[in-house]
């Protein structure tokens, strides 16, 4: 919105002031800066990437100067190109195997064709904006790959580390490792050990001095350790030897057998694209993890970073470089040193650049055991535990083996190839294994299906479920998360036959529905697998179900999973069948007849319905609300038949455990709900409270909104455990310091989460509806002062605001305030912020740039959020849009 545009254009009631716009400013001269985070965090980058791309150089048999080519071209060709501003690029030892393979092959100036050749696939993949399918492979073999490839480096770097030579492949250096154990070269053997010491320790030493010294990274102060050593003590070892830059090889044309070539290519651009991708998507977890941070950079654009990678290793190619991609360890340095923009890994590759041309010197100085022994450890490092224990976890453990023998014994496309084959099958696997099992049990019989129900299981299903006796109660437990249309006709089929014949059929899952276990029973939460909530509905219609539950047998429970989609939630007594408002209903002669129930409703459903979202007293006086705009009211929605289910009491796809099939108080209710998230919810969320209970709390922002039930922060702001630092109070009001208009408790909230947390943002949010808005409008002076009256005084200041002709009033922008209450829910949170700035802690931190404060407004019958634009000066909310961002 222009700041040109009246405020008050779209009242009415009030008097338009045009104002008349000065002459536009002179355009702002463009200036490259640079911001201090970027250039520290280049030099860190660059610290890192120098030894190691040498080290990958040497693993490789490339020209070492090759490496210094590739980090130079990944810094400043994927850094200014690619979709992911801070990941930084390079030669990965991820690609140490597949470029080693091709040297040997077919020599070195066709593999910087072969690397050409992948950039240009890359350019193709990332034209078709096919990033996200690359993603789609399973972490188990992308871990395995990587875990094949550490082995097979850490192999052959460890013969150079013992002084020798490696061989071309694991098996040969498997073999002839006894023998060069046996006769060690020392003076190599020292260097290496002192490598890895270095390497070990640095990122160890403790106290204060430890944290000053991480500063530096280990990697370099290894190498650089490891090399002033070797010079001083006078070592014989093998030293990186550099030629003139005017000998460097060059790309070539591609030679030798076509299909060969192909292959070459299809696998280094399967390694450069899967890598670059999957370490844009760590390299988001990592910005993530700093909001202030996340707001400014975004999300990747993995099309574009596909382009960026694509271009990187064309042009590396070209210049006689190792293929390029993105590096984990040199993007966690970057964003974990404070970079803020694609600058820092600019600079890093200017770095490179000026390294290669003036520090020759220095850099043949380095032994080449050093590298090794560099190269080796980051191989280990690729064999994580972390990803062995996430995969047995998950049973996937025999595609990570497959996959990493695959790579070691074979080669990375093979590896890959084998390891894709086996997770298809294990898929194919677990979904075709079925087991079904019928009993009888407590006069019921109980067919239990485990694993997914498909075609396949049908005839096991059909004969299982003809075992159960004519006219008898029949439990069907569903303990899988699929179920296709063959297995949902099936089914159907059966349980129409058998309740038509006199039987009653009970269908749930191993986690919600109807009761299979003895009353009183516990059982975990989980939806039904897909059409067993329609059968759920259908069987309870045929059998006479009612209100109170199935003839002869409990109620059903009322049950809210928790962390799904909810809606009309009644934990307490089943609610009778609402009376149909619905216009489509009405004057058309099709609702039932007196006394008759309506139809899918329980047959004693009652003939006349309590009214249809009533309006409930005043939150505050008591008094009943005045009717407010249509939008501010919830219409009741047609309801599904799996809502009418939960509501007419014949089951549901919700789970809370609060087994509340009658009205229960309010402190039994507590404690079944604190008993279901001790079942469902505490498994899921137990890990990350651990981590939180270890580091603190660290929460981002201070989030202050009203105490309004309706008003669920977590949900609304998409936030969890450990995000938001909340304040709620009744108005959302923040009394101002000083006097004996302070409050000590909101106060004392602020001034910690300033000082002590030390948030990044301050959010005061209003939302629609508010009671204590309406009990300002409606406050009569005089009266006794209750502690409600004297908290809301804190609240006359928004209404002296919005009754003050020569301020710009609070609006959404696009409409006017529905009405009186609206408007001052917006105005109360700009005099909220005003407020909130006069607090010291607040003060000193906008003075300092270290705290921003947002206005917010949650229109509660929209489910939309609105944010305060600019200062807050000129009072418009901005609507905030659901946008998908790219990538």
């Amino acid at each position: 919105m222009s700041a040109c545009a009246t405020p008050h254009a779209t009242d009415p009631t009030r008097t338009t002031t045009i104002q008349h716009s000065h002459s536009p400013p002179p355009p702002p001269t463009r200036r490259f800066r640079i911001a201090g985070a970027d250039l520290s965090a280049s030099i860190a980058v660059f610290l890192i990437a120098l030894p190691l791309s040498l080290g990958i150089a040497l693993a490789t048999d490339a020209p070492l100067q090759a490496g210094l080519v590739a980090a130079a071209v990944g810094g400043l060709v994927a850094g200014r190109l690619g979709g992911s501003p801070l990941q930084v690029s390079g030669p990965a030892a991820g690609l140490t195997v597949v470029t080693a393979d091709l040297i040997h092959r077919y020599g070195w100036r066709t593999t910087c064709a072969i690397t050409i050749l992948a950039g240009v696939a890359q350019l193709g993949l990332g034209c078709l904006r096919v990033a996200r399918t690359a993603l789609a492979v399973s972490p188990a073999i992308v871990h395995g790959m990587l875990a094949g490839i550490g082995v097979t480096i850490a192999v052959a770097q460890l013969h150079i580390v013992l002084g020798g030579t490696p061989q071309s492949s694991v098996l040969d250096n498997l073999r002839a490792l006894p023998a060069q154990v046996a006769g060690p070269h020392p003076a190599a053997v020292s260097v290496g050990v002192l490598t890895l010491t270095l390497l070990l320790l640095w990122p160890r030493v403790p106290g204060r001095v430890g944290r000053l010294l991480r500063t530096v990274p280990a990697a370099l102060v290894a190498v650089a350790g490891a090399t002033a050593v070797a010079s001083l003590a006078g070592l014989t070892v093998p030293r990186v030897e550099l030629p003139s830059w005017s000998s460097h090889a060059l790309a070539g044309l591609p030679e030798g057998p076509v299909l060969g070539i192909a292959a070459a290519v299809l696998t280094t651009t399967l390694v450069c694209s899967v890598q670059s991708l999957l370490g844009a998507v760590a390299v988001d977890k990592l910005v993530a993890a700093r909001p202030g941070l996340s707001t400014r950079v975004g999300r990747s654009d993995l099309d574009r970073e596909l382009l960026g990678q694509g271009t990187a290793n064309v042009v590396s190619g070209a210049l006689g470089g190792l293929p390029v991609a993105g590096v984990a360890v040199r993007s966690t340095a970057n964003v974990n040193a404070g970079a803020v923009s694609r600058n820092s890994t600019l600079l890093h590759g200017v770095l490179v650049v000026a390294a290669a041309l003036l520090m020759v010197p220095l850099l043949e100085l380095i032994p080449l055991a050093s590298l090794a022994a560099l190269v080796m450890s980051v191989g280990i490092q690729m064999v994580s535990l972390h990803h062995i224990r996430t995969v047995t976890r998950h049973r996937e453990v025999l595609v990570y083996v497959v996959t990493t023998l695959g790579v070691v014994l074979s080669g990375v496309l093979q590896g890959v190839i084998l390891g894709i084959a086996v997770a298809v099958a294990v898929a194919m696997h677990r979904l075709a294994r079925t087991r079904i099992t019928h009993e009888e049990r407590e006069g019921a019989h109980h067919v239990h299906v485990r694993g997914q129900l498909t075609f396949l299981a049908v005839p096991r299903l059909s004969r299982a479920l003809h075992l159960v006796p004519h006219g008898t109660r029949a439990v069907v437990r569903l303990d899988g998360s699929f179920m296709d249309h063959a297995a949902y006709e099936s089914l159907q089929d059966w349980q129409n036959t058998h309740t038509a014949q006199g039987g009653t059929v009970e269908l749930t899952d191993r986690r919600a529905g109807f009761r299979d276990d003895p009353p009183g029973g516990d059982r975990p939460a989980g939806p039904l697998p897909p059409g067993a909530a329609s059968l759920l509905v259908g069987t309870a219609a045929s059998a006479g179900t009612t209100a109170s539950g199935t003839a002869g047998h409990p109620p059903p429970a009322c049950r809210c999973r928790p962390w799904t989609p909810w809606r009309n939630h009644h934990c307490g007594a089943p609610q009778p069948a609402r009376q149909s408002t619905r216009p489509a209903d009405k004057g058309t002669g099709a609702e039932p007849p007196d006394g008759a129930p309506a139809p899918g409703s329980p047959a004693t459903a009652p003939t006349t319905a309590p009214p249809v979202n009533p309006r409930p007293p005043h939150p505050l006086s008591g008094s009943p609300a005045p009717n407010g705009p249509a939008h501010d009211t919830d219409p009741v929605p047609s309801p599904h038949p799996l809502f009418l289910a939960t509501e007419t009491g014949t089951g549901t796809g919700f789970d809370t455990g609060l087994d509340t099939g009658t009205d229960l108080p309010g402190g039994d209710q507590l404690a079944r709900g604190i008993s279901a998230f001790q079942r469902n919810t505490a498994p899921l969320v137990r890990g990350e409270l651990a981590r939180l209970a270890r580091e603190g709390q660290r929460p981002s922002q201070l989030f202050l909104t009203c105490a309004d039930s309706r008003l669920v922060t977590s949900m609304i702001t998409s936030s969890g455990p450990g995000d938001l630092f909340v304040v709620r109070n009744v108005g959302n009001l923040v009394p101002p310091p000083g006097g004996e208009s302070g409050d000590d408790s909101v106060a004392a909230a602020i001034e910690y989460a300033v000082d002590v947390l030390r948030v990044r943002s301050i959010t005061v949010c209003g939302h629609s509806g508010c009671g204590a808005m309406q009990a300002l409008l409606d406050a009569e002076p005089g009266g006794a002062l209750t502690p409600l009256r004297r908290w809301l005084r804190h609240g006359l200041p928004s209404v002296a605001r919005m009754a003050d002709d020569g301020r710009p009033w609070a609006r959404l922008s696009g409409r006017a305030p529905a009405d009186a209450v609206e408007q001052l829910c917006l105005t109360n949170v700009v005099q909220q912020l005003e407020h909130l700035r006069a607090h010291d802690s607040v003060a000193r931190a906008l003075r300092d740039g270290s705290l921003e404060l947002r206005g917010m407004y949650f229109h509660v019958g929209e489910a939309q959020a609105y944010l305060l634009a600019g200062p807050g000066g000129s009072g418009v909310f901005d609507h905030v849009e659901a946008v998908e961002r790219p990538g």
